[in-house]
């Protein structure tokens, strides 16, 4: 896996490693296939986009729950805050920039509604187990 180094943030003009680290350690692993692929999408969507989950250690409370570690912990997803017709327009971008996972939460308080965005399944050698998926939380 390619993962951002501190000097290459640059890169991706719209995000930072601040906003994309996790929330219990405060390390910062993304993958350039991730993004790439974000910072594609933003340029097409051309509004802010707001992050709730990046990176995860293995450690985060989220990931502990699972049978295995997820697509976060890989640096090879982020969950989107968005609504409504923003959430449909957002997935027509994603698939249009080649994303073949997303998770859909769109129930509930506005403020808790999310797009999951991976690119997971880019990597098959290493992470075969994430196949191209459409799925609702």
């Amino acid at each position: 896996m390619d993962i951002v180094k501190d000097d290459e943030w640059g890169l991706y003009p719209n995000f930072n490693k601040d906003e994309l680290k996790c929330s219990q350690t405060g390390l910062c692993f993304m993958t350039h296939a991730m993004m790439k692929t974000l910072q594609d999408i933003r340029n097409v969507y051309g509004k802010p986009m707001i992050i709730t989950s990046a990176y995860r250690d293995v450690s985060h409370p989220v990931e502990r729950g699972k049978p295995a570690p997820g697509e976060h912990t890989y640096g090879m997803a982020v969950d989107v805050l968005v609504t409504d017709p923003e959430a449909i327009e957002l997935i027509r971008i994603a698939i249009e920039q080649g994303v073949k996972r997303i998770g859909v939460s769109q129930r509930g308080s506005p403020a808790k509604r999310f797009l999951h965005i991976g690119v997971g399944d880019r990597d098959t050698a290493e992470h075969n187990r994430f196949k191209a998926a459409l799925w609702s939380y």
